[in-house]
């Protein structure tokens, strides 16, 4: 070992049946090292117990997200020079989900709320039909396309304060995909989508406060999206009766 070599300090969270606590690492500090490579330093060199979750390394599975210094990141695209403060880093399950173990997570309420927001494609026609031509320009092609990028990471739903104060809220992502889908003019399912996501829990809870946005990895807006949601519902009220 190099008396010049630097050394990361690193907190990682380890829980398991619901007793948590930060255990303290010393990681070699590297050029161009993510969060991700310091967490399977870890793993590989100092704890093989550590639990965690990733699979693509490049961004597009989403599944290595992870709280690091406080705020929900991918952690294969997160560089440690762009988040280490005093050369210390705090990693942390998601928040607003239940821990399975240390750094991973139980996804089953992020995915429960996509299908309380109706947010699946229902078909109006079926494979046997021509295919319906799409104009790409249209207003409402060009709204999809805005929000249909989400990969499912569950970032926007850790960022969410509303989701932390309210567990019943249907989060970002689910509001976003149904949004989506209701500038599908392909979508059959319109009209219990818009009631699904107006009740309890659906897109009126919503605060604005823009930290899905902030934090999306793939420059998404949610709230745009439920702001779309919000001036939908309210315009159907005025239907549901006929």
């Amino acid at each position: 070992m190099s008396g010049s070599e630097q050394f990361l300090d690193v907190s990682i969270w380890r829980e398991q049946d619901g007793d948590g606590h930060f255990q303290q690492f010393a990681v070699p500090r590297r050029d161009n090292q993510t969060i991700l490579d310091v967490v399977a330093w870890v793993q590989q060199q100092r704890d093989p117990t550590l639990s965690y979750r990733f699979a693509c390394r490049v961004g597009m599975c989403g599944s290595c997200a992870m709280m690091v210094n406080g705020a929900p990141r991918w952690t294969c695209r997160t560089h440690v020079q762009k988040v280490a403060e005093d050369n210390h880093l705090q990693i942390a399950p998601l928040r607003n989900l239940p821990v399975i173990k240390d750094l991973a997570v139980d996804m089953d309420p992020f995915f429960d709320k996509w299908v309380a927001a109706d947010a699946v494609f229902e078909p109006s026609q079926t494979r046997h039909d021509p295919m319906a031509p799409i104009d790409p320009q249209d207003p409402m092609r060009v709204a999809a396309s805005e929000a249909i990028e989400c990969i499912n990471c569950a970032v926007c739903y850790a960022a969410c304060d509303v989701v932390a104060a309210n567990p019943d809220y249907l989060g970002p992502a689910a509001l976003n995909r149904s949004w989506s889908l209701l500038n599908d003019s392909r979508d059959a399912g319109q009209a219990e989508r818009l009631k699904a996501v107006s009740g309890e829990g659906g897109c009126h809870n919503c605060h604005a406060q823009q930290s899905c946005a902030r934090y999306c990895p793939n420059e998404l807006n949610p709230t745009v999206s439920i702001s779309g949601l919000k001036r939908a519902t309210a315009k159907s009220v005025f239907s549901w009766g006929k």
